[in-house]
């Protein structure tokens, strides 16, 4: 990846941090990042879908607990920012009755899920460079922040520097959602998430959908946007894996 000229790369958080793993093999995994030819700079899956962050089962503790493990170990690799995106996780459940208990109350589960980013952030205000993102999904993925300027809002609740935004390109586009959410995140965007359009490929991998991501790089550079971005998709078959990558690079530099 590095001879294609990628910056940095981005793992999932079990796999590269082991929130549930001991400190013997927290060591061992250290070294081995620190020993990449480029950079870990940000993780995504934060927390798995057997914690229960919303519903009237919400038990946030074991989640906490989790969450501020991976957020210390990633702070030690040099990770800046963590997505947090797990839908499973924060769902609101069908039994977490609503109005006239026919559908979840999604207000009071959205509002749990701020709960826990403001009782994450106070335990680990101490840290100085690594944040948590929040990343909208589409409706199809979670019931509660699908969109950009949804997740926005709670940053702006929480109002801890431990929070900020991250802009998946390719859920705005499927959920229908204006580049114009960018301009609004401003400086508490810190992260994106990019995929080709409908494949949910590498970007280039259909080049007439090209087109379709322009809009959401130019929002970038109009609020000077230094931040990472992620490929955040399939790569194709095995064998095209190297020349998929370039692909995707030709066309991201393309776009910025």
């Amino acid at each position: 990846m590095s001879s294609i000229g990628y910056d940095f790369f981005e793992w999932d958080v079990s796999a590269a941090l082991g929130p549930e793993k001991d400190e013997e093999w927290w060591k061992r995994q250290r070294d081995l990042i620190l020993a990449q030819p480029i950079p870990m700079r940000s993780c995504n899956g934060f927390l798995p879908g057997s914690f229960r962050l919303t519903g009237p089962k919400a038990d946030p503790a074991p989640a906490l607990a989790y969450a501020e493990t991976a957020l210390r170990r990633a702070e030690e690799v040099g990770v800046r920012t963590v997505v947090f995106g797990s839908g499973g996780a924060r769902n609101v459940p069908g039994d977490f009755g609503g109005p006239r208990e026919k559908w979840p109350d999604l207000q009071r589960g959205r509002d749990q899920y701020a709960d826990f980013c403001r009782e994450l952030c106070r335990r680990v205000s101490d840290l100085r460079t690594v944040q948590v993102v929040i990343e909208p999904l589409c409706p199809n993925e979670s019931n509660i922040i699908n969109y950009v300027w949804q997740g926005v809002q709670i940053c702006e609740e929480v109002d801890s520097p431990r929070l900020a935004q991250l802009a998946d390109i390719f859920h705005m586009m499927m959920g229908r959602e204006p580049a114009d959410s960018i301009l609004r995140a401003g400086d508490r965007l810190r992260h994106c998430h990019v995929a080709d359009y409908g494949t949910r490929l590498f970007p280039g991998a259909d080049p007439k959908t090209v087109g379709r991501l322009r809009p959401y790089f130019d929002a970038l550079r109009s609020i000077g946007y230094t931040g990472g971005v992620s490929c955040e998709c399939g790569w194709g078959e095995k064998a095209d894996f190297t020349k998929n990558l370039e692909t995707a690079f030709k066309t991201l530099r393309g776009l910025v």
